[in-house]
């Protein structure tokens, strides 16, 4: 670049990136520090408001676990039928990749990012299969916690004592276009476990004695606080890079920050 102006070969290969990324889907991940913030329930929550913008909405699959809460927000939504696989002699159900292809709604909602596929499956991860999604042009919402995020896998381990086995590769969450983080006080989230909204009453004595214990919530939730400042610096420092030569903006920095977080 010469001066103020921008170098030609630059702008080409921008332009080029452009159009990648508008005919690529979209994806939007509610991210949060564990189990019960409250993802998959501020997901679904957007799926009526799409649709009344006339947005073509399809649940791909949603794990309820049981929570009375986030089945309700089911209601009224069109969802693609669950593969059934034969694995070792029992019946398991699966996202079912090809009907939503075939259906290829405008958004497409799919639980459970750093899932592991049953045998049978196109993919070992599901994270591949929204993968194939966003490729075909369909936008994606999906959810993940903390723990699952590769690189935090060990700094989660040594924080619980428990080494979660799914994990998502970090360039397919800092590769999204929207990360939203869905943030909870520790306090509140004891109480919804107490309360059976998290898990079943014997699931949820055994999880507070292992890992929601407070201290162990508490950092999970720091940690999740940090990722999601680190991506928003990424997006600014990206937005810095691709915007100051051509809209002939100063330099400007963003050193000090504060991060605030406000719960449902």
């Amino acid at each position: 670049m010469t001066g103020n102006r921008p170098d030609p070969d630059e702008l080409l290969a921008r332009a080029h990136a452009a159009e990648q990324r508008a005919a690529r889907g979209k994806l939007k991940v509610y991210f949060g520090a564990s189990a019960g913030v409250g993802k998959t329930y501020a997901m679904l929550r957007a799926a009526p408001r799409l649709r009344e913008q006339g947005v073509d909405v399809v649940v791909g699959l949603v794990e309820t676990h049981g929570r009375t809460e986030t089945a309700e927000q089911l209601q009224g939504l069109e969802q693609v039928p669950p593969q059934q696989l034969q694995v070792q002699g029992r019946t398991v159900a699966e996202f079912d990749l090809d009907t939503a292809l075939a259906r290829h709604p405008a958004v497409l909602l799919v639980d459970e990012l750093a899932h592991s596929n049953a045998t049978g499956s196109r993919h070992p991860k599901r994270w591949q299969d929204i993968h194939e999604l966003l490729a075909a042009g369909i936008d994606v919402l999906t959810t993940v916690n903390v723990q699952h995020i590769e690189s935090l896998n060990d700094v989660v381990g040594g924080i619980t004592g428990i080494r979660v086995r799914e994990t998502v590769p970090d360039h397919v969450f800092d590769e999204a276009d929207e990360v939203v983080l869905v943030d909870l006080p520790t306090d509140d989230l004891l109480r919804r476990l107490k309360e059976g909204k998290v898990y079943m009453p014997e699931q949820a004595d055994r999880a507070v004695q292992n890992f929601f214990r407070k201290g162990n919530l508490m950092a999970l939730r720091e940690l999740a606080l940090r990722r999601t400042a680190d991506r928003i610096d990424d997006d600014v420092r990206t937005y810095r890079r691709e915007h100051m030569g051509i809209e002939g903006q100063s330099r400007w920095q963003a050193s000090d920050a504060m991060l605030v977080c406000i719960g449902p």
